[in-house]
């Protein structure tokens, strides 16, 4: 195709696309259909402009109508690399629907993989950290920079993750499943222990009232005590470490870990090894 001729996406369409897709990835949800509409309304915009022609409106929409889930955030990547492979399809560069499909299959488990543990598993609990340190004594600066933070990274994020998407084709993607991708994602997350272990060392504190007495009423073994003078913290750790191999280990849910911390805490009390400290 002559280079007069060739076929441009405008900022306005792109920018309206990336909008549809920040605020409706999760349109219309559900275990059989999953992002798949929300991609679907993200591509509408960038088709209607490439295609004026109606008939070839709808023959080119069906590619973005087969099953899609990924991680919201990062999966802009994915949406970006398909609006620059959808222009390329306009222009005639031998690009058709079944190539942007396997594209878009191909990528969405790795993406979706990193993407849950980079955004889930590290940085939302990093801006948690953050905010706990700032909600001592009822404060609600912690709740407000958590939101105010969160809704700038995944606006501001998404949005760099998709023009550069759209910049680069399937290259932006090999950044983040390649080589350079490993090594930021393993800096962040050593980050994102170090965050992690400030938080536990600072809001989680378990300790044991349990103490032994003589015939006359006089503890002579305060267990407690007792453990900090071998190892400061070391019930906490313990509780740590035992959360650490049920979900990491075990595969046990939080839920659930939450649920048998409960019954521990409750036999505990039940048996005087806890004290919670109340009085009737």
């Amino acid at each position: 195709m002559d280079a007069s001729n060739e076929k441009k996406i405008s900022k306005k369409t792109l920018n309206k696309s990336f909008n549809l897709w920040f605020w409706g990835a999760l349109t219309c949800f559900s275990q059989e259909h999953m992002q798949t509409f929300g991609y679907l309304a993200s591509m509408l915009p960038i088709i209607k402009e490439l295609y004026p022609d109606k008939d070839e409106q709808q023959k080119n929409i069906h590619a973005y109508t087969a099953f899609f889930n990924t991680n919201p955030m990062l999966g802009s990547v994915i949406i970006g690399t398909t609006a620059s492979m959808e222009e390329a399809r306009a222009n005639g560069k031998g690009i058709d629907g079944e190539t942007i499909n396997d594209m878009r299959a191909g990528l969405m488990g790795p993406i979706a993989g990193i993407g849950d543990s980079l955004i889930d598993g590290t940085l939302i609990p990093i801006l948690l950290g953050l905010a706990l340190g700032m909600s001592q004594n009822g404060s609600p600066v912690g709740a407000i920079f958590y939101i105010v933070v969160w809704d700038l990274i995944a606006y501001f994020g998404q949005r760099f993750l998709y023009f550069r998407g759209y910049k680069l084709g399937d290259k932006a993607v090999s950044i983040l499943i390649g080589k350079q991708g490993k090594a930021i994602r393993h800096a962040i997350s050593i980050i994102g222990g170090m965050v992690v272990g400030g938080v536990l060392a600072s809001w989680v504190n378990v300790t044991t009232s349990l103490e032994l007495k003589d015939a006359t009423g006089k503890v002579f073994l305060n267990l407690q005590k007792q453990l900090d003078s071998i190892f400061p913290g070391l019930l906490t750790v313990v509780v740590t470490l035992l959360c650490w191999w049920l979900m990491a280990k075990k595969h046990v849910s939080a839920i659930w870990t939450m649920i048998i911390l409960i019954g521990v805490a409750l036999l505990g009390v039940l048996v005087g090894f806890f004290n919670p400290g109340l009085k009737y």
